[in-house]
């Protein structure tokens, strides 16, 4: 079919969705079309078909409708699938899965069975609702059936026209999306049947006709174009009106309250699914919507994994992972605006799986099994649970961590189906706490406590269920106190928690510890903190003997947690563990607050106002009374009044003494809020009655009727000592005690029982929170140690006085029947008899197994007969031959185990067995499978063999294995060839996991019958397992030892030779003692190869193996020499070393000495001696042994030996010292000697050796030892002395001598010597080639490591780039380098140094010069650089710079000037001609003028004024006078600048002159210098 114009043409439906999906899918459509000329034509094909066939494809379509939704779709899969259908078939197809898309689309249903693409799921969770067609009927009957308008129009298309949300047009264009995709498929489905069928069909040149008359009608007219790009045209107007008038609309006219269109249903689950609430809100704005679980909000972060919350288009889910029983809730979805909120609820209920029996069964009478469930995954027959690695009876101490843990096999093992597990203590579940923490891996469950408390001690049960199926296993825990701070102090009590709590106080209780540090309990201490902070506050001042107490001063609404810690005269014990948080608030507010959560803050603030009216004087109390009184305080709790007004109230407590009528209130500063209230300072013994008033602002109103009278003292008496305590026997290292309860005991908390073995005096807690009963287990004794025991109780009141003491008890293991047998086996069968088999019980109960009696009986047609003896005569071994029988008959039998105690219950009946003759070739089953020696990678599996070998002898064994959780189908075989053995070692099992085994025999004939399962056991070392140890004591026996510390008293220690027991065997001895056992070789030797195992009987399996290959042997053998005949091991060899003073020391050591040792000294085979040339020393603790010689001399070149003899003992160890090894050793000795000598007087400690300081100089130093004031320090170079201007104070012990400005010049010889009376010494420092040469490179590198940051300066000639340093030198050389180049320099880029300046200088830059400089200074290793960067601003500034120093430069050199010529002063005589003469220079020539008297002078006859050439100037007067004298000035100017140059003239009268000369006085005479 066609597509309709404005799906052809209108590209902006695709465009508006903006989602690459849909376009992709827009986009894959249009190729579709493009590449299908009979898509593209299809719409007239289907138009021009007879009406008849529309009518068969009508009544096909009526008649799938008529069928499930589910049966359409697989009928609309099946024939679109079938590649020989019709064309009219396929077309039916295309129109019954559209039909059905748009059943489902209508119907909400989102089964992807039903849809092919389901987009509208996955991108709108909005209820799909029915699409009206906007065609009439006539018309919508007239199309094609798998052509759907409203797809592409209507509701939609102006729904997308108003809403600016992308995500609600996403919504939105879903079903189109889907339609799209769903007609492209189907089209593409029908043109390909279309195709084979014209290929395959008689008339295909029929078709063919009628395509191409389709192809034809197809092509349209011009006015048939013209209209529909009217109506395109007519079409888009009507958009973007509409979006133009969305764009005026007020939002607040939109405004609505949340609505919900899918209100979230309720489900009932079962547990461990998952289960989703769902919900579609609507509202603007968009609401907010917020899910609660019992009116708790749900939060997602505190439960990870737990809830998942998810808002995607509208569409709201929550996902609850898992589901337990604690999941069964009422769930509220909230949504909220701003106008409003609104909630919708729903309820989850979770099932727990339930075993359901199949009556049919029962009714067939076959019995089953009570284990028999029902899983999610269908029946499971029966569930055996097993702990493995179980957790034992545990003892822990306050404050340490513990792990209680078991593992869980569960058969069979069910994919995906977790058993439940639990944890309780002393039959309460157990909680997850910040204490303690449950956790179970898949297989294995453990309890973690964190931080062990008293709280912690108890009976410990784990219970793991499986359908209605569980298995619990149970173990005692111990906490012991803490160490106390103070030695004696009282242990901390326990359970401290609140009893009751209200606005004024709070009561505490708590329970009295067990132990009380040697002297009576005084009293107890209470602690507070606030909630948020640590800060710790007494409550009480002095000490409370009651176990409860009521804590006041506590701020209304806040939180508190509290300890407690008792007191003796001792000091103050630890405190307890800290209560749970408790508030200070009324019942009541609590339980408002708790029904009624804040709920989320919605934006609007509702005020209400009511009416003033006038204050009400509140009326009295009712039903005052006392509900605690102590000696401590008294609590009185009330009844509000009736009459009360609308304000709060609050309460005045008065007291009175009995006789007397004066009342006194006790709360006159802190009125009380809550109806209860708390008494303290009381006289204890004294009778009181009391009364409450009420108060507001109106005033206080009536008191109460008052209380009875009460005295003041403890209602509540220490309970009486328990009686009859009585020990019994349990196990070897627990006793059971018991004991008649404390008569008239009120409030019992419970007992403290203590121990304490004969004769010590010393008792011993054994528990540390009481117990209730009147029966407790005593773990952690001694075994065979004898104890006695007493009881005391324990209430609020205090602890009971002791009871008497119990009769003494040995600890030791109590005697019970021993457990039933199991697997029951046929090892053989004749005409009338058959032999059984069976395996050992698990648990002797004690004693020894004195022997089993067998049951059986018939069973005839399904029908179990009656039990008969098969013996009468207990039978001691584990088979049994029972004769009589009836050939042919089946049999089931039964077995019981005895031992002195008694006869032990019977076996599981065994299978049936048909006693008949066995006539196979091979070999029956193995029988008697032990498992020994379990270790965390290996074990020893031992067998018996099978009593019927069949017809020929047995030759071998085949092993197998497999993991017990594994399918029968995973069995392998551990050994490829028969072992002869019947035993085997299993290596290489993996750790932790479980096995079982099974054993075939072997003969001529063939491979025989498996054994019965030995197992399940699990791959795992126990803790505290040991092993057989090897030992060769000093006489050098070879002995094998053991040690057991679990055995019983009836357990023996077995030795066996690969696993056959070695009684009285001629060549072994065995030892037992206690719980050790030794196995001695009489003598070692090949006879003795084997494995030799030990097996300790009435234990666990306890067993241990040793082999001795020969290669071991040899080693025994070895040792056992070496302890014959002993040597004396040494940890050093001889040695030598020179001593201080020249002295050498010959030394060795030996591991260990005796007081008896003895050493020789021995010198080329010959012994030395001491005397003055040896001296000898023996350190027997450390095992050194020393010889000192004075000095070494030439007949000293020898071999030395030290011979030492230790009881039987030997040992020896040489030093050769000849040759070169003796002259080096002489010539040291030497040298340490002179040095010795040269120390006695003024020395050098440090010889002289030079350092370059931070100021680039160089110092010549060395350090001097054992001077005085009259030691003199002299320096010399070359020979010759160096003046010191200071003398050295030696106060430092160092000697200096500072070079500046270290140069070439200063290389040379240095010494530096040291002399006083008792002698002299020199040392000499050479700096001269080499040695020059270094310090010379670390001076360049000092200098280079002080030079500055590169610097930018502007001169009159270009840049400089420069840095300093602390002096310059030539060795140190100087590189430029430009953007990574080195410079060429050139007379207009030139580098110097200036005294400490090292410059860069270019002349006249350039842009070119632009870019970054390194200044590397090169030490003669390593090279040192300087950066800086002439670019961007830098280059600019400095370049603008030297533009106006160039400037200023060329202005001062050009400016005019006076060169010189004209005097400072001029005297002449009056009438004489003044002629001066002066130069000028300036570029351009300068222009010339005169001042006389700072007035312009002109030229005239009397003043001549010339300036000729532009360089000199004249200043002629032909004849002066007096008024010519004056001060004058030249004044020269030009462009760049002027310059004034000023001269006096005086003018004199020699007459005048003379007259004045006259007129002075005479002068002194002056003295002559």
């Amino acid at each position: 079919m066609s597509l309709p114009f404005y799906q052809r043409s209108h590209q902006h439906y695709d465009l508006s969705y903006r989602n690459k999906d849909l376009r992709t899918t827009m986009s894959h459509y249009q190729q579709e079309k493009k590449r299908s000329a009979v898509y593209t034509h299809g719409s007239t094909a289907y138009s021009s078909r007879s009406l008849a066939a529309r009518r068969q494809e009508s009544e096909a379509f009526s008649q799938a409708s008529a069928t499930s939704y589910q049966q359409q779709a697989s009928q609309t899969y099946s024939l679109g699938a079938s590649s020989s259908s019709r064309h009219s078939q396929g077309s039916e197809v295309s129109r019954k899965t559209a039909s059905a898309y748009d059943y489902g689309y209508s119907h909400g249903l989102t089964d992807s069975s039903l849809l092919l693409e389901d987009y509208s799921s996955k991108l709108s969770p909005q209820t799909k609702r029915a699409k009206r067609s906007l065609l009439s009927g006539e018309e919508t009957g007239s199309l094609p059936g798998n052509y759907l308008v409203p797809i592409y129009s209507g509701r939609q298309v102006h729904i997308s026209g108003i809403r600016d949300s992308e995500e609600e047009r996403i919504k939105e264009a879903a079903a189109y999306i889907a339609q799209k995709t769903l007609l492209a498929s189907e089209e593409a489905i029908a043109a390909s049947k279309q195709s084979t069928a014209s290929k395959q069909s008689a008339t295909s040149k029929r078709t063919t006709s009628t395509l191409q008359r389709e192809e034809t009608f197809e092509k349209k007219s011009r006015n048939i174009a013209i209209r529909e790009k009217a109506e395109e045209l007519s079409l888009k107007k009507t958009l973007e009106e509409t979006q133009t008038y969305h764009g005026k609309l007020n939002e607040d006219h939109l405004l609505h309250a949340p609505e919900f269109i899918i209100k979230p249903r309720s489900h009932t689950v079962w547990e461990k699914e998952n289960v989703k609430l769902h919900c579609s809100v609507a509202g603007w704005p968009e609401p907010r919507l917020t899910w609660y679980k019992n009116q708790v909000p749900i939060n997602v972060h505190a439960n990870p994994g737990k809830y998942i919350i998810e808002s995607r288009y509208g569409m709201h889910t929550l996902e609850i992972s898992k589901c337990d029983f604690e999941d069964t809730a009422q769930y509220r979805a909230s949504a909220m605006n701003v106008q409003g909120e609104l909630s919708a609820y729903a309820s989850v209920v979770v099932k727990r799986y339930k075993g359901e029996l199949d009556e049919s069964l029962l009714r067939g009478g076959v019995s089953m099994p009570l284990s028999f469930a029902v899983t999610p995954y269908g029946y499971a027959s029966k569930f055996e649970i097993h702990f493995d690695d179980k957790f034992d009876v545990s003892f822990g101490r306050e404050g340490e961590t513990m792990s209680l843990g078991c593992r869980v096999v569960i058969t069979p093992e069910i994919k995906h189906f977790q058993p439940e597990v639990q944890w309780y203590r002393n039959g309460a579940p157990v909680s997850p706490s910040k204490w303690v923490q449950p956790h179970w891996s898949g297989d294995r469950a453990t309890l973690t406590f964190s931080h062990l408390n008293k709280e912690d001690e108890g009976l410990y049960t784990i219970r793991v269920r499986m359908g209605e199926y569980y298995e619990q296993y149970s173990a005692y825990v111990f906490v012991r106190d803490a160490d106390a701070e103070i030695e004696g102090a009282p242990a901390a009590p326990l359970d401290v928690v609140s009893l009751d709590a209200n606005k004024d106080y709070i009561i505490i209780s708590w329970k009295q510890p067990a132990v009380d540090g040697g002297s009576p309990i005084l009293g107890y201490f209470i602690d507070k903190c606030e909630v948020g902070t640590d800060t710790w506050s007494q409550c009480n001042d002095t000490p409370v003997k009651f176990a409860r107490f009521p804590v006041t001063g506590l701020i209304e609404g806040r939180s508190y947690i509290f300890r407690v810690r008792a007191v003796n005269k001792t000091g103050i014990g630890l405190p307890s563990r800290v209560s749970e948080p408790v508030a200070a608030l009324d019942p009541a507010e609590k339980a408002r607050l708790k029904s009624h959560p804040s709920a989320p803050w919605t934006g609007q603030i509702i005020v209400t106002e009511e009416e003033p009216t006038e204050g009400v004087i509140p009326g009295p109390p009712t039903d005052l009374s006392v509900t605690e009184a102590t000696r401590s305080y008294v609590v009185l709790s009330w009844k509000p009044p009736g009459q009360r007004g609308h304000e709060g109230i609050m309460y005045f407590v008065e007291k009175c003494d009995v006789g007397a009528e004066n009342w006194q209130r006790v709360n006159t500063e802190l009125p009380v809020k809550s109806p209860r209230f708390a008494l303290f300072d009381l006289v204890e013994g004294k009778s009181y009655r009391f009364r409450v008033r009420c108060s507001n602002s109106a005033g206080v109103g009536e008191p109460s009727e008052t209380t009875e009278v009460t005295v003041v003292g403890d209602k509540l008496d220490i309970p009486k000592a328990p009686g009859k305590i009585i020990p019994s026997r349990n196990t070897d290292t627990s006793v059971v005690v018991s004991w008649e309860e404390s008569r008239d005991a009120k409030e019992l908390v419970g007992y403290y029982i203590e121990a304490s073995v004969v004769g010590s005096g010393k008792w011993e807690p054994c528990n540390n929170n009481p117990v209730k009963g009147s029966r407790f287990t005593c773990h952690g004794l001694t075994t065979a140690q004898s104890y006695i025991f007493r009881v005391r109780a324990v209430n609020a009141a205090g602890l009971s006085e002791y009871s008497q003491d119990s009769e003494a008890i040995e600890v030791k293991a109590a005697i019970a029947v021993p457990s039933a047998p199991y697997d029951i086996t046929c090892l053989e069968s004749f005409r009338d008899s058959m032999v059984l088999g069976w395996k050992q019980p698990d648990t002797t109960g004690g004693a020894e197994i004195t022997g089993y009696y067998v049951n059986y009986r018939e069973v005839v047609g399904e029908v179990p007969g009656k039990w008969r003896e098969a013996n009468i005569k207990a039978v001691s071994d584990a088979a049994y031959k029972i004769s009589n029988l009836k050939e042919n008959t089946l049999y089931q039998f039964q077995v019981s185990a005895m031992n002195i105690a008694g006869l032990g219950a019977p076996s599981t009946v065994s299978e049936c067995f048909k006693c008949e003759e066995w006539t196979i070739a091979v070999p029956g089953p193995p029988h008697s499978v032990k498992l020994s020696e379990v270790r965390k990678n290996s074990l020893v599996l031992q067998w018996k063999p099978p009593v019927y070998s069949g017809r020929t002898p047995v030759t071998g064994y085949f092993v197998d294995l497999k993991e017990a959780s594994a399918k029968d189908d995973q069995w392998r075989g551990l050994n490829e060839a028969a072992i002869v053995n019947k035993y085997l070692r299993v290596q290489g099992l993996k750790e932790g996991t479980s096995y079982v085994f099974r054993v075939r025999a072997v003969n001529q004939a063939g491979v025989g019958k498996p054994s019965d399962l030995a197992g399940p056991v699990v791959a795992e070392t126990r803790p505290g397992t040991k092993e057989v140890v090897v030992s060769v004591d000093d006489d050098g026996v070879i002995s094998l030892n053991f040690e057991c510390d679990q055995m019983t008293p009836k357990s023996e220690f077995v030795w066996s030779k690969d696993y056959v027991p070695t009684e009285d065997s001629p060549r072994l001895e065995v030892e037992n003692k206690g719980d050790k056992t030794k196995m001695t070789f009489k003598d070692l030797g090949t006879d003795d190869l084997g494995t030799y195992s030990c097996d300790v009987t009435d234990t666990d399996g306890i067993a241990s193996s040793y082999l001795i290959d020969e290669e071991e042997m040899k080693r025994l053998l070895a040792l056992s020499q070496e302890h014959k005949f002993p040597t004396v091991p040494t940890k050093s060899e001889l040695a030598v070393e020179i001593l201080e003073k020249g002295q050498v020391r010959f030394w060795m050591q030996a591991e260990k000495l005796s007081s008896n040792a003895k050493v020789s000294y021995i010198f080329n085979e010959k012994e030395i001696f001491e005397g003055p040339k040896y001296k000898m020393h023996i350190d027997r603790n450390t095992g050194i042994i020393e010889m000192f010689m004075e000095k070494l001399q030439d007949e000293d070149e020898g071999t030395y030996t030290f011979q030492i003899q230790d009881g039987k003992a030997t040992g020896h160890s040489t030093l050769v010292l000849i040759g070169d090894v003796y002259k080096k050793l002489q010539k040291e000795a030497e040298f340490q000697r002179q040095e010795w000598i040269r120390k006695q007087g003024p020395h050098f400690a440090e010889y002289l050796s030079w350092e370059v300081t931070g100021e680039c100089n160089v110092l010549l130093k060395c350090k001097v030892a054992n001077i005085k004031k009259e030691t003199h320090i002299v320096w010399y170079k070359d020979e010759r002395e160096i003046s010191v201007d200071e003398k050295h104070d030696f106060k430092d012990g160092i000697c200096t001598l500072l070079i500046t400005e270290f140069s070439k010049k200063d290389a040379g010889f240095y010494e530096v010597i040291l002399k006083d009376d008792r002698g002299k010494d020199k040392s000499r420092l050479k700096l001269v080639d080499e040695a020059f040469q270094d310090l010379m490179t670390e001076v360049c590198k000092k200098i280079a490591l002080s030079a500055t940051d590169l610097k930018i300066q502007s001169t009159a000639e270009g840049i400089r780039l420069y840095s300093f340093v602390c002096y310059y030198l030539d060795d140190l050389k100087v590189n430029w380098s430009h953007n990574g180049t080195g410079i060429k320099y050139t007379d207009r880029v030139k580098s110097g140094v200036t005294g400490e300046q090292i410059w860069l200088q270019i002349n006249e830059p350039t842009p070119n010069d632009k870019g970054k400089y390194v200044m590397e200074l090169f030490d003669g290793k390593t090279g040192h650089q300087k950066t800086v960067d002439l670019s961007g601003q830098a280059f600019d500034e400095a370049f603008a710079e030297f533009q106006r120093l160039k400037q200023a430069a060329i202005a001062e050199k050009n400016r005019a000037r006076v060169l010189g010529g004209l005097p400072d002063v001029v005297t002449i005589q009056e009438g004489k001609a003044l002629n001066l003469t002066c130069n000028v220079w300036g570029d351009p020539p300068p222009e010339v003028s005169w001042l006389k008297n700072e007035k312009p002078l002109t030229s005239d006859d009397h003043c001549s004024l010339k300036f000729e050439a532009g360089k000199t100037a004249f200043f002629t007067i032909s004849g002066v006078s007096t008024a010519d004298s004056g001060k004058y000035g030249l004044v020269v100017k030009n462009k760049y600048g002027s310059e004034t140059s000023d001269f006096t003239v005086s003018v004199f009268i020699p007459e005048e002159e003379l007259r004045k000369g006259a007129m002075e006085p005479p002068k002194g005479n002056q003295k002559s210098k």
